[in-house]
């Protein structure tokens, strides 16, 4: 099968599509044949050698496809099934993936859609269930246009909470589109919140980074009420909480999302898609930092004669 894979790290131009062994489900897990696969910031850091060390790597943890193969012990999915999910082995930027935790594609949005799902809602879901946001409360979300902030956003808001989101001027009617209340990111941001909070936040998520901790511990009045999942070296500082997933993974998100979906409550767009074989333009438009949704990766496979629009 083909997969995307680096040798060395670098830019860009260290990616290639190599011809890899199809993987085998173990207890526990299915095969798909991928339609899509998520691109993710996760992606081009560890490209660049900013997260793991070893040599090579293959890249993607979330894809949507068709089940061809089901492992030992799972039930309640059968070859045919369209699905989306998440992958711990990784390597689901590939033709074949296993996945780990799954559900099944909602019956109004296609592969591509179902593939910029599972990263973005299990992040956020994790990160509104570590700070306990339920209905009533004020949620700040730093960094509420990108997928996982707008997940985050459309979510608390289905809890009941009301949300403030910072963003860039022209993704205000964006923000607001999805339930929140916009403000501007950068200096003078408390005082912003403040007209419209004059009591400060309940809660703060930072999705963003961009060394904005001391600013949400003000607002929120407590570390123990601000989490991140941007800014290690900040949380340390601060006595804030990061989340990376160590702590456990929101799997549970994937199979009630659906129904949000169907509802008309929650949307994730995906901001461009490209064919594996272009996974390099993937990154370079990821990295600029511009892209409103999810990047998405299609794959035309010969054996099932689909191509994801």
């Amino acid at each position: 099968m083909r997969a995307v894979r680096f040798s060395r790290f670098g830019g860009p131009e260290v990616l290639e599509i190599a011809d890899l062994p199809d993987p085998r489900p173990g207890p526990g897990r299915i095969r798909i044949a991928v339609r899509a696969a998520g691109v993710n910031a996760s992606d081009w850091k560890k490209r660049a050698g900013l997260m793991d060390e070893g040599l090579p790597q293959t890249l993607g943890h979330e894809a949507a496809g068709v089940v061809d193969e089901v492992g030992e012990g799972v039930t309640g999915v059968a070859v045919g099934d369209r699905v989306f999910g998440l992958s711990e082995e990784g390597g689901a930027q590939a033709e074949r993936a296993l996945l780990s935790h799954w559900a099944p594609v909602p019956p109004s949005i296609d592969f591509a859609g179902a593939a910029a799902l599972p990263a973005a809602v299990e992040t956020a879901t994790r990160s509104l269930d570590r700070l306990g946001v339920g209905g009533g409360d004020l949620l700040l979300v730093n960094g509420a246009s990108g997928s996982v902030g707008s997940a985050a956003v459309q979510l608390a808001v289905a809890r009941g909470a009301r949300v403030i989101g910072t963003a860039g001027p022209a993704n205000h009617a964006y923000v607001r589109a999805l339930g929140a209340e916009p403000v501007a990111y950068g200096e003078g941001l408390v005082e912003r919140v403040r007209a419209l909070a004059p009591d400060g936040v309940d809660l703060a998520l930072d999705v963003a980074g961009s060394g904005v901790l001391p600013d949400l511990v003000e607002l929120a009045g407590t570390p123990d009420h601000v989490v991140t999942i941007a800014d290690f070296t900040g949380a340390r500082t601060y006595g804030v909480t990061f989340s990376r997933g160590e702590d456990g993974r929101a799997v549970h998100a994937l199979a009630g999302i659906g129904e949000l979906i169907g509802s008309g409550r929650f949307s994730l767009p995906v901001a461009r898609t490209f064919p594996l074989d272009e996974v390099a333009q993937a990154h370079r438009f990821g990295e600029t930092g511009r892209a409103r949704g999810k990047i998405v990766l299609v794959v035309d496979s010969p054996d099932q004669g689909f191509t994801c629009p």
